[in-house]
């Protein structure tokens, strides 16, 4: 019955107990610190978190002579642009924890991409390559005019794929540096035959957005409790009918353009001009092109240990360091490379 009267101690409606009941705890400095119900500490740990600790300014940017408005958060007044484009699935605030570290040494501009977060298209199913690198030219010219700031593109997964051929199109003239995370052609396309499977095996229904905080966490698709506070309520919306939140995105309806993201990626990233770092979860196998290239000295590799398929997120902390070290290993400045007789900066006024 001790043993029993132990355990019952330890139940919520026992909390209130005195301590000499829960044998199993020893008298220490923590026997005085009030017991807090399990379902109000849950809700507290996985409470959403606001943008504008991480951000420093979020806008609605309207796309001229159409129905689009894209949802951009940006932080920082100095350096070059960190330009991020999110994962299928995910927003721009899933660079939010790591861009409250970069915007120390560059600007940090983060989109919510078509069908995605709070943006809003007149077709959020076509997320087609093509169409979300217009999406991103279109972006950057309502922000910067005809005379952006150096730029470093920084794309995650699907965003990888999408930078890669923003960069592959050579109109970008202040383009200085890409960062492709966690993608790799090969290993993309052997997934896609699994991806409509992965996304009905997830759970579908949340009754709170804290329910869907916690699900993220604990069933390992993010790593970073804060990070995961700040992401997940942008990919989530209510619905009226069902009296719960579901995903934002509807990924399993755009499948067509799924093999476009990927298809002749590694070309097309190492045939860009610009410095390049590829950010990987685990030893992910690099194809033939990749191989080469990397043996060559064409890109920098980093693999980031003990990490899941949200670097950024996973790490938000190592993510920015490796971001700020690219921009000063390579010399970037708010006007391109600043190595004298190198070579010119990416723009420069006549």
């Amino acid at each position: 019955m001790e043993s029993s009267s132990s355990h019952m101690a330890s139940l919520p409606e026992n909390a209130t107990e005195e301590p000499s009941q829960q044998q199993t705890q020893p008298d220490s400095a923590f026997a005085s610190v009030p017991h807090r119900p399990p379902t109000k500490s849950s809700s507290e740990k996985y409470a959403p978190l606001d943008w504008s600790q991480y951000f420093d300014k979020e806008e609605d940017v309207a796309i001229p002579e159409s129905n689009d408005v894209f949802h951009v958060y940006s932080a920082g007044t100095e350096g070059p642009v960190v330009f991020c484009l999110h994962g299928g699935g995910y927003s721009g605030l899933s660079f939010a924890v790591s861009a409250s570290k970069i915007k120390e040494k560059a600007r940090v501009v983060a989109m919510d991409l078509r069908g995605h977060g709070k943006s809003s298209t007149e077709n959020d199913l076509d997320l087609s390559v093509e169409t979300m690198c217009n999406d991103v030219f279109a972006i950057i010219k309502e922000l910067y005019g005809n005379s952006p700031p150096a730029m470093i593109l920084v794309g995650h997964s699907m965003g990888g794929s999408i930078a890669v051929h923003v960069a592959a199109r050579r109109s970008l003239s202040t383009l200085v540096g890409l960062v492709v995370v966690d993608v790799v052609e090969g290993t993309a396309m052997a997934s896609l035959m699994h991806m409509q499977k992965i996304l009905s095996n997830r759970m579908q229904h949340f009754s709170s957005i804290e329910k869907a905080i916690e699900w993220s966490v604990r069933a390992g698709s993010l790593r970073n409790i804060d990070s995961a506070r700040v992401s997940i309520p942008s990919t989530l919306k209510y619905n009226e009918s069902k009296k719960c939140y579901l995903y934002r995105t509807e990924l399993e309806k755009t499948e067509q353009y799924w093999k476009g993201w990927y298809e002749g990626l590694s070309d097309k990233f190492l045939s860009s001009p610009v410095p390049k770092l590829l950010l990987l979860a685990g030893t992910d196998r690099l194809d033939r092109s990749l191989t080469i290239g990397q043996m060559q000295g064409k890109f920098q590799m980093v693999v980031v240990r003990h990490t899941g398929h949200a670097i950024q997120e996973d790490v938000p902390d190592e993510f920015a360091t490796l971001i700020v070290n690219f921009i000063s290993r390579n010399r970037i400045g708010p006007n391109g490379v600043e190595i004298p007789g190198l070579r010119k900066p990416a723009f420069s006024k006549p």
